[in-house]
């Protein structure tokens, strides 16, 4: 039902393709359907599919329209006229509509914020990968939490600094900086450091504040302007504990950030993939080096080859492998490494560790055509690992197991590791 028409315009409805009526700003009542990625549920006003923040599946909610697109809207629940059995009111302020875009779940409960992100993979590994219900069924996925609870455990935040040199977190979708005083799932210790408005602190000269707290107890600051890091409190150089291992990286380079992230993803990797001694191993998009090095505990005398193109990452993991001298590290990216042989199979096992927007058709095809026995696929991204999957299955292989794992509390990121073995 139409609530309110309050620009009276009906031509940006129009031009962007969206029925006449609905109009950007404003609010209508409608039913909450079932999750989709990004943080959204799905529900329908006359037929028109709106995406709903704020929102949880059953709900009757007044929602605000926030954008209009060819054939769908975005909208937020300002108001929940019947509420969901797993709604809680969200621990901070900044987490509702309008506001901060970082969590998107603060409004549900612990355990339903994991049913959530089970259905969103299940949706996608349906209507992306192509498997069965039965198939995704036998492979019994349940995204599984970290210790350590629900808030205070993100230990590296990026805060964006606006106009007046404040730091703060962007709006969803937008660009805009929401000045904040605290942000509840950063670590203790980078929730105590003087860098947001209440301190007094002001950034004139920075776009992005970043803020580390390692597992191996530093926690520095970094100003970045133009896309250059300034390092302004606490060590340059950071120390991570992990994988039985010390790794050494600047405070500006790329750590998993749930403290208990990178040994839980070593051991679902290991777990799954069973390397076993004087197998060769490629470790594609391999950051630092952490599965490089997990990989050459497991495998002996045999090589490792990690392939990385950043070269922060390339320089992190040259230095923090240097005592593992059958790891080879090739800097490159992976789809040029790969058809330009600069690293060849056969190849016994592979781990594949993609950036959020997938490995692509490309890569996978090489992957096969080098004849592992197994691959061992670490998504950040349900579709993308999904469209990937549906190319391994197009090649005759098959998604044998899959863990899913709760990194990001209270936002709808989940992340992802698969089995993926060829034909018998």
């Amino acid at each position: 039902m139409t609530v309110a028409d309050p620009t009276g315009a009906r031509s940006a409805a129009a031009a962007a393709g969206v029925r006449p009526g609905l109009e950007e700003a404003e609010r209508v009542e409608l039913t909450v359907g079932a999750v989709a990625p990004g943080g959204h549920c799905v529900a329908r006003v006359d037929g028109q599919v709106v995406f709903v923040r704020h929102a949880l599946p059953g709900e009757r909610v007044l929602a605000e329209v926030t954008e209009l697109h060819r054939g769908f809207a975005r909208a937020d629940a300002v108001e929940v006229l019947t509420a969901s059995a797993d709604r809680v009111e969200p621990p901070c302020p900044y987490a509702k509509p309008g506001r901060c875009g970082g969590c998107d779940l603060q409004h549900v409960a612990p355990e339903a914020q994991l049913d959530w992100k089970n259905a969103v993979v299940r949706e996608q590994l349906t209507r992306l990968g192509g498997l069965t219900d039965a198939e995704i069924d036998r492979l019994g996925v349940r995204v599984e939490p970290l210790p350590g609870g629900s808030l205070g455990w993100r230990s590296r935040v990026r805060y964006a600094v606006d106009g007046a040199g404040r730091a703060g977190l962007l709006k969803h979708r937008s660009h805009e900086v929401v000045p904040i005083d605290r942000c509840l799932i950063a670590h203790p210790a980078i929730q105590e450091l003087p860098v947001l408005a209440p301190s007094g602190a002001r950034w004139p000269d920075a776009d992005a504040v970043e803020t580390v707290a390692s597992t191996g107890g530093g926690v520095s600051v970094t100003a970045i302007a133009d896309g250059v890091p300034t390092p302004v409190s606490g060590p340059p150089v950071v120390r991570e504990v992990a994988a039985g291992r010390d790794w050494s990286l600047p405070a500006s380079g790329f750590w998993q950030v749930h403290p208990a992230a990178a040994d839980t993803l070593v051991g679902a990797v290991l777990e799954l993939l069973d390397p076993r001694p004087g197998e060769s191993a490629w470790d594609l998009y391999g950051g630092a080096g952490l599965f490089a090095a997990a990989l050459a505990g497991r495998v002996g005398d045999a090589r490792v080859t990690l392939v990385e193109s950043s070269e922060q990452g390339v320089t992190a993991a040259r230095e923090n492998l240097a005592d593992l001298p059958r790891v080879e590290v090739v800097a490159a990216r992976v789809e040029a490494a790969l058809a330009r042989r600069r690293v060849t199979g056969p190849v016994d096992v592979v781990v594949l560790d993609p950036p959020r927007s997938g490995a692509g058709g490309q890569v996978v095809r090489d992957i096969v055509a080098a004849r592992p026995r197994a691959v061992a696929y670490v998504a950040c991204d349900p579709a993308a690992f999904a469209r990937d999957v549906r190319t391994f299955t197009g090649l005759g292989w098959r998604l044998a197991a899959l863990r899913g794992f709760d990194l990001f509390p209270m936002t709808q990121h989940v992340e992802l590791v698969g089995l993926l073995l060829p034909p018998a």
